[in-house]
């Protein structure tokens, strides 16, 4: 068995808090730096800055962040994995590449693409491959319109392309329209060694990454009782200690704002799902199985998920004026 690897987020959204990834890096051990940028209006939002900067496609911020904090990953030896790529993963990464130079240092960076779907939006339609949330039907002209009004769409990629680029020695890994879970079972399956039918430890990983994703939500930012959480004026960013069969400890930093117990992480848990079954493109997490006790403070175990195969198909979000 491998140990466990510490894995931690520093961005829920595009526009998070711009310190916590120095944040995150200084404040403790950890092993991965994540954060999600991409809503699915960023990438609208991307879109309109592409127009107005070609090659702007990607969230300016990560790069401001690599900034502060590339040179102590590196010395560290801490990894990182994000999808600020947005729209365009290899600007991403070339603006990441600037910022070393200046620097003095050679991270090894790679990007994972292929989630654009735009250039083929019209043969995918006609062919029928694209299906409705709502009832699974192909959508007719009328539904999807002239294809040429759309400015973005994308699938949601899983997590493989970023094990195989850790695998390949990467320091820095910039992905596009990813699960938001992906940045955390990525860093997981490569430590640990998964494979791609490794379902049970594959669904803990997905259950840790939707726990961590939106930044200070799991830390008491979702709570309802808002009210009993402490230092939420400067909450604190959590991290997932993933251990080798898929269970995991969510906590934070010590001395942060905010609080990690068996009610935020079960409000956490509870976020953007549809149904004991959470689908994502590597596997689907059974959350009837999850089960979570408080082993210290700040810190709450999660354990016992169960995982089947993935569902055939991917999602796709697709953005128009």
């Amino acid at each position: 068995m491998t140990d466990p690897i510490r894995i931690a987020n520093c961005s829920g959204f595009f526009g998070d808090r711009l310190s916590a990834a120095r944040e995150m890096v200084d404040g403790g051990p950890i092993d991965v730096l994540t954060g999600d940028w991409l809503a699915e209006l960023t990438m609208l939002i991307l879109s309109r800055i592409r127009a107005k900067q070609p090659g702007r496609g990607f969230a300016g911020t990560f790069v401001t962040q690599m900034e502060q904090v590339v040179g102590t990953c590196l010395d560290r030896g801490i990894k990182v994995v994000s999808n600020a790529g947005g729209l365009d993963p290899a600007g991403c990464a070339d603006a990441v590449r600037a910022v070393a130079d200046k620097l003095g240092l050679h991270p090894t960076i790679a990007y994972v693409d292929g989630d654009d779907l735009l250039p083929r939006l019209a043969e995918l339609s006609a062919s029928g491959a694209l299906r409705r949330f709502d009832d699974g039907n192909a959508p007719d002209g009328h539904d999807l319109g002239d294809p040429t009004r759309y400015v973005t769409a994308n699938a949601y990629l899983g997590c493989w392309g970023i094990v195989d680029a850790l695998r390949r020695g990467a320091d820095i890994v910039i992905t596009g329209r990813v699960t938001d879970a992906a940045v955390v079972m990525g860093p997981a399956a490569w430590h640990h060694g998964w494979a791609r039918d490794d379902w049970d430890a594959l669904a803990g990983a997905l259950v840790a990454g939707h726990l961590i994703e939106c930044s200070g939500q799991v830390t008491g930012g979702n709570y309802s009782f808002f009210t009993e959480v402490p230092g939420l004026d400067r909450i604190g960013y959590p991290w997932a200690e993933v251990s080798s069969d898929g269970s995991s400890v969510i906590g934070k930093h010590d001395g942060t704002g905010g609080v990690v117990s068996i009610g935020t992480v079960t409000s956490q848990l509870l976020y953007e799902i549809g149904g004991h079954e959470y689908h994502n493109p590597d596997v689907t997490a059974r959350f009837d199985t999850i089960r979570l006790e408080q082993v210290g403070p700040d810190r709450v175990r999660v354990s016992g998920t169960r995982g089947m195969p993935p569902p055939p198909a991917l999602k796709v979000a697709m953005n128009r004026l």
